[in-house]
This record gives C-alpha cells, structure tokens and sequence, in this order.
C-alpha cells in the first residue's frame, strides 16, 4: 500500500467509468489509488461523504472573465476564485480581454500574472488574445505560457480588444496550427446584424438612439429588439467561415458560448470530416428561454442572446449527440450601472451573465429533469474542458495521478439563489430568485480542503497554470 495523506470515500463517486462506491486516497496533493470502498490503511485519516451526497472531479470553467488588472472594479481574481471554489469549479481559465492591458502581448500577460499573484483561491490558466497587428507575438504568449488563443469576429465591447477579420485569420490561423494552439472564436459576423437595421450598442449614442429607435418595433427596452439584432444568421456565417479556414489552415477551432441551434448541422458535418473544431454552451442558453425573458430585465443581456425555447432544446440534443462538448460558465460580470437597469435599455446595457458559482446546480436542475446522467456532468463540466486546454492528465476524472480536486454535493438538496450566497463581486444575476437543484457542500483542492458549507477554509493558494508546466 502507498504512503497517503489521507482516504476520501464515498457510495456514489464518480470515476470516468461510473458512479460506484469506492475509496480514494491521496497524497501530496494527488491521487495515489482509488479502491474498493472500505479499502484504506488502518489508523489512516479518513473522510466520509454521506450517502445523500456526491463525490466527482472538481469543476473546470475555461471561460472566466476575471477582468483584472485594469477594470477590478467589474471583477478580480480574489472574488472571481473564491466564487469559483463555493461553485465545486477548482480550475479556471481567465479570459484575455476586458482587462487593461489584454494579453495581447507578453508584456500584457505578464502583468495580468502579476496582478493574480497570490489572490486566487483555485488554480488558474490562461487565454492569450488574437488581435490585429499581433501575429508576432502569438509564439512569444505561447512560450510565455498561455493555454491557447482567443478572438473575437465582432466588436468585442472593449476598444482594446479588436475583432479580427478574414484577412487577418488568414494571416494568425496557420502560425497557431504550426504551434498546436487551439483558437477559441466569438462567433459572430457583423453583416447580418447590420442587416437587420438596429444599431449595436457601440455605434449608439443619445442621437442615434432617438433617431433609429423610436419605432415600436425597435423598442430598446424590449427584449424582442435585442434578440432580433443579433440574429441566428450572424452565428451560422461566423462558423462557416472558421470550418472554412479550419480546412485550409489545419488549426484547431473551438467556438464559445454556442447559441444557434441552425449551426449544429454544420459542427456535425464539420467534425465528421475530421476537422479539429470543438464547441461549448452555456447554462444561460439551457435554462433560459426568450420567450420567458420580460421587458427592461437587462441582466439578461448576453452575445449571443439567449434564444427561444425549441432552439434551447436543440442545444440539450446536441450536447447529447457529442456535437456541442461541454458547458461553460462565460461569466462576465460588470458594476450594476453598466446594466442599466434603471433604464431597461437592452441596447446600451453591458452584454455579460454573471453565473461561475452557479453552473453545477443550473446544469443539473436542467440536465436530470432530461434523463441525463452525473456521469454525463462530469463530461460537460469537468472532462470537455480540461481536454480542451491541455489539463487532461491532471483535471477533470478521480483516477490515480490526478490532482487531488473533489467537489462533495448533495444531488436532491434545493437551492433559491440570492445575492447574499454570491461571492463574486456584483452580485445582479438573471439567476436571483431561481429554484435549483444541486447543492454544493464541499471543495478539495490539491487534496485540501478550501470551502466547507459557506466557509472559506484556506487562503488564496490556487497556483497560476502556465502551459509549460501542465
């Protein structure tokens, strides 16, 4: 028998075959062996999981935006990782932009690395930003260590975060194939939304408001507006476009915060000629529906929008199909008054969800009411992401040479989300009143323990993931 710090056990623990009773022990942080359910070495410091709960892998989140440095007042790292570790979420990956500066240079992620120095309370990577004009410093951000890239195809609501167009891909996609970098996709064009007549809200001012606005059916309170100004259209040319350089160039795509179930026949088609694309949702998109969305409610507000109940319920095919991988939180928060709640204008209100502490419970009220699976959770939630950045021998399963991360939660026990339970930084939320199912309990990481029902058991020693030392 191993040497081990300690045995963790319980009746339902997932493995990335099943949910069975069994043992684990760690040491030095990892998994040494999983057992059988009363093997252990006597006299060996044990934890029981009671037989309501869960034992499964700690969540991976690869879309966080933690703001910081530059904009913490929207978000920081000492916030965003403790809401993360009251989530189940023991790895994220921070998002380049909305930070000043974007890690859009080496000198720009360096100073995100040094303002995350010694504030997070779960392990943290990192995406590098594609931009115009940056195509020199994708494999110095590479060395530096960042897990992969990120652009946008659409103004991305921050002037120093440009979107990139074709001419540009063509120019970044083949030096990310020759590097083995993944590169993540905003997937929007803008012709189809400036086609559909109403102005986005970085080309609004009070005039053009007045001017272009008026209209009934353009009402910038309504909802209905918002929607029909990002158009399912704008999504399905922007994959097209990057299975199109996918083929060409052989670089890896992943498209985030996926939302128009048109598309899915494209990813399917694209994936089943071998080209390397990837694609994640959102809990917004799988609980939420348009229909149910009322007037003025901007903390709805996100891009892609959340669309109407028949196109939800094609995403929950997809990710059952395999065409959609996994579930992610794309929280990006900002200070209430970018919301404009006040106003209830959708047009001018900054389009972002904040939902990181919330994901398993939101997937779950969702997924089990579906028939799906606590194995299927760990897929979407744990596994999908960590393959995804390059964390797949270390995150993501219980299995012998993992990290020792655990997350420990009761499947039947109900939760009303309030402000008071978040703990991130602004704490307005479409999902505030909700009634959910999934409570978390408990957060190991490294095999220590670092949120035990509502109480913060150790400091900030998250490590910051460099890709080099994965």
């Amino acid at each position: 028998m191993s040497e081990i710090d300690f045995a963790i056990r319980a009746r339902r623990l997932v493995t990335p075959q099943s949910v069975e009773p069994a043992c684990v022990h760690v040491h030095d942080g990892r998994i040494s062996a999983v057992t059988t359910f009363d093997s252990y070495p006597a006299g060996c410091k044990l934890v029981e999981v009671g037989d309501d709960a869960v034992l499964m892998p700690g969540l991976v989140d690869t879309h966080v935006h933690i703001n910081e440095p530059g904009r913490s007042d929207w978000e920081g790292f000492a916030t965003a990782t403790r809401a993360a570790a009251a989530g189940g979420v023991t790895t994220l990956v921070d998002m380049p932009l909305n930070s000043i500066p974007p890690a859009t240079t080496v000198e720009g992620f360096q100073t995100k690395l040094a303002a995350a120095r010694d504030q997070c309370h779960v392990d943290v990577g990192f995406w590098g930003g594609v931009v115009p004009g940056n195509t020199s410093e994708l494999a110095r951000l590479w060395d530096a260590g960042v897990v992969g890239f990120k652009c946008f195809l659409i103004h991305s609501g921050v002037d120093e975060f440009p979107n990139v167009n074709e001419e540009e891909l063509r120019e970044a996609m083949p030096q990310l194939a020759r590097l083995g970098a993944v590169l993540i996709v905003h997937a929007e064009l803008p012709g189809p939304i400036s086609r559909t007549g109403i102005p986005a809200c970085h080309e609004m001012d009070g005039t053009s408001v007045g001017k272009n606005m008026t209209d009934r059916n353009v009402c910038p309170t309504s909802y209905d507006t918002f929607l029909r100004s990002r158009p399912r259209e704008a999504e399905n040319e922007a994959i097209a476009l990057m299975i199109r350089l996918s083929r060409e160039t052989r670089a890896k795509v992943h498209i985030v915060h996926h939302s128009s179930a048109d598309a899915i026949v494209l990813l399917r088609d694209a994936r089943a000629e071998g080209l390397k694309i990837t694609a994640e949702t959102c809990p917004h998109y799988l609980h939420f529906a348009a229909e149910d969305i009322p007037d003025r409610a901007t903390e709805f507000k996100c891009c892609p929008p959340i669309r109407e109940r028949e196109n939800r319920e094609q995403l929950w095919q997809a990710l059952n199909d395999g065409v959609i991988d996994m579930i992610v939180s794309d929280h990006s928060p900002c200070p209430p008054e970018l919301k404009c709640r006040e106003d209830g204008d959708f047009m001018q209100a900054w389009g972002g969800i904040s939902s990181l502490q919330l994901r398993l419970p939101v997937v779950w009220t969702e997924a089990q009411q579906r028939g799906y699976t606590i194995n299927d959770l760990v897929n979407w939630l744990c596994r999908a992401p960590s393959n995804l950045v390059g964390l797949g021998q270390n995150k993501g399963a219980i299995a012998a040479g993992y990290d020792a991360d655990f997350v420990i939660w009761n499947t039947n026990e109900e939760l009303t989300v309030s402000a008071d339970m978040l703990q991130h930084r602004h704490k307005l939320t479409p999902y505030n009143g909700e009634r959910l199912k999934g409570m978390v309990e408990t957060t190991f990481l490294r095999g220590e323990k670092i949120y035990d029902r509502g109480e913060f058991k150790r400091g900030a020693n998250g490590r910051l993931l460099l890709r080099q030392q994965i």
